[in-house]
């Protein structure tokens, strides 16, 4: 566990490093900014981070597992390392209607743990999904709500928290993100910096995450984070190759990440930089396919090139070689 919070702790202390807690569909992200005032904290079993605009705290737990992985995206790719416990042991409280809980003794300021916390009731398996408040007239309201759905029609519990902008609080086994920013209206942009999403149509589908992401089956993510990404900054604005933040993640992938992918990706960089035939490699899955796409379009970001990478792109990525050479003139 140590050399866990080792890697937490390290993450943390990179202000471009973004988190997450939540659930497909009701997700808490918590990001700050270079130069924002911020308390960072380590103690045996935890670490904190609290700015004026929301906070984070990552704990350790007996079984938790951190599994890195890669995915491709439009136009390049993303990378995470997600803070994982074994299902039976990642159960929150699974409540479907607004309940007030009580007094937020776990908040992270001294300030917010009289403020008395609600949970929405979004039966979310892994993640408490809950909104906190100090004001006497915003609780009596909430508590006018408690005892069904926040989207049932007759409830006013939406229109008492976009008015108010209570705390979003968002918890796990693993930790818990707060979000002290007002809630955009609806149709409103999110906010920079720590904020929330919830997706109703999303959250029908009843998923605890993406079906993008390569999790072993019966491991549930209760957090994560995303360290920097060689190729887009923290507000996902392209920029030239950072290749020291490709190595970081290379290492971490190396050490957490699954090991049939992260041999695939080998032999994949293997085999083209020795020239061989693409049709050589077998990716017959979202996951194998993906995993494929990752390893050349970092091989072309990163401009070690060989002949045959744009084959392979051809033949994997849907890319023809020209493209490739004109994606690489407008990235960098």
């Amino acid at each position: 566990m140590s050399k866990v919070l080792d890697l937490l702790a390290d993450q943390l202390a990179d202000p471009e490093t973004a988190w997450s807690l939540g659930t497909f569909g009701a997700i808490a992200e918590f990001t700050r900014d270079a130069d924002e005032a911020a308390v960072l904290d380590r103690r045996d079993v935890m670490i904190s981070a609290v700015t004026a605009r929301g906070g984070l705290r990552i704990q350790t737990h007996p079984e938790l597992r951190p599994i890195a992985s890669e995915s491709p995206t439009t136009e390049s790719w993303s990378h995470r390392v997600a803070l994982c416990l074994p299902e039976r042991a990642c159960a929150m409280s699974g409540r479907t209607v607004l309940t007030e809980v009580g007094r937020d003794r776990d908040a992270l300021r001294a300030e917010d743990r009289d403020g008395v916390l609600f949970d929405l009731g979004l039966a979310a398996l892994q993640a408490d999904i809950c909104v906190r408040s100090s004001e006497p007239d915003v609780i009596a309201a909430l508590r006018g709500c408690a005892g069904k759905s926040v989207f049932a029609p007759d409830s006013q519990a939406m229109k008492v928290m976009l008015s108010s902008h209570p705390h979003r609080v968002f918890a796990s086994r693993l930790g818990r993100i707060e979000v002290f920013q007002p809630i955009p209206p609806p149709g409103g942009k999110s906010p920079t910096g720590p904020h929330t999403h919830v997706l109703p149509k999303l959250l029908a589908h009843g998923r605890t995450h993406s079906a993008n992401e390569p999790l072993p089956a019966g491991w549930i993510p209760c957090a994560h984070c995303y360290p920097p990404n060689p190729v887009r900054d923290q507000f996902g604005q392209r920029r030239p190759f950072q290749h020291e933040r490709h190595a970081a993640f290379q290492m971490l992938l190396d050490r957490y990440g699954e090991p049939e992918l992260v041999a695939l990706k080998r032999r994949v960089v293997d085999s083209v930089a020795a020239g061989r035939d693409p049709a050589g490699i077998a990716a017959n899955d979202r996951f194998t396919r993906g995993t494929v796409r990752v390893a050349l379009r970092q091989l072309w970001a990163s401009e070690q090139t060989s002949a045959s990478l744009g084959a392979w792109l051809s033949a994997h990525d849907r890319f023809e070689p020209e493209e490739v050479e004109n994606s690489r003139e407008a990235h960098h």
